[in-house]
């Protein structure tokens, strides 16, 4: 069975985000950038696929600039046998990605399209599910667990009432939780094993898809800054401060 897993190149999640002075946008100047945290967990557990001999290949894509190879060949440290950067310079919405990653899904025929369930970016959490509609292939998303049984891939998922595991009739599309794996690190030596693995570069262009923005960004801002909270000597002064704020009647 072959498997695709989409990776995106965002923010590494240490980093605080600064927005511009203007108010267009996130400052991406001089900002360390890395591979979507539950993107990693998507990876690794198509690695974890194969080498219990349930995947043959194991195929990377993303959608993104140039620099965005730099987060596939990350995959193919991890793992992955081979890479596909669809670059574009454009904020690309999660329709049009979701459009893409479909197309080459027909392409590629694979047995289990594997996602991180959303982009710490911007939080969307809707490729995974586009990606499924417009395939019309069955879905398992917020994975905690994937187990391909046969034809049939078993997920279970993390809902608000604790789990539910769903039977998926392969090809699936498979969105993955925090809970699913740990991922690895990728060794020195499979890092410059990773500079030799091909990776296919194509454009939006090639697959018939266009990217412009169905959303126009207005202003974007920084949260408010939390108040100080404050110090009260006894119970009933606790209590009349409360009502005081009609946070108790």
């Amino acid at each position: 069975m072959k498997v695709l897993v989409a990776v995106k190149r965002v923010i590494d999640f240490n980093v605080k985000p600064r927005v511009k002075m203007d108010g267009s946008g996130v400052d991406l100047a001089n900002v360390k950038m890395s591979m979507n945290p539950f993107d990693e967990i998507a990876v690794e557990e198509a690695i974890r696929l194969k080498e219990k001999g349930n995947a043959t290949e194991i195929v990377a894509v993303s959608v993104g600039p140039a620099k965005a190879q730099e987060t596939l060949r990350t995959a193919l440290a991890m793992g992955a046998d081979r890479a596909i950067l669809v670059q574009t310079d454009d904020e690309v919405e999660p329709l049009a990605v979701a459009k893409i990653l479909a197309k080459i899904a027909e392409e590629e025929q694979p047995g289990l399209f594997i996602l991180g369930k959303q982009a710490i970016d911007d939080d969307s959490n809707q490729v995974g599910q586009m990606l499924a509609a417009l395939l019309g292939w069955p879905q398992g998303t917020f994975a905690s667990k994937v187990e391909p049984q046969g034809d049939h891939v078993s997920v279970t998922r993390e809902v608000d009432g604790g789990l539910e595991t769903v039977k998926l009739a392969t090809p699936a599309v498979v969105t993955t939780d925090l809970r699913l794996n740990e991922p690895r690190y990728a060794s020195l030596p499979n890092i410059m094993k990773a500079k030799s693995k091909p990776l296919a570069t194509k454009a939006p262009g090639d697959f018939g898809v266009d990217t412009t923005p169905r959303l126009e960004v207005l202003k974007v801002t920084e949260p408010a800054k939390r108040q100080a909270g404050d110090k009260v000597g006894s119970v009933d002064e606790l209590v009349a401060k409360l009502k005081t704020l009609g946070v108790v009647a």
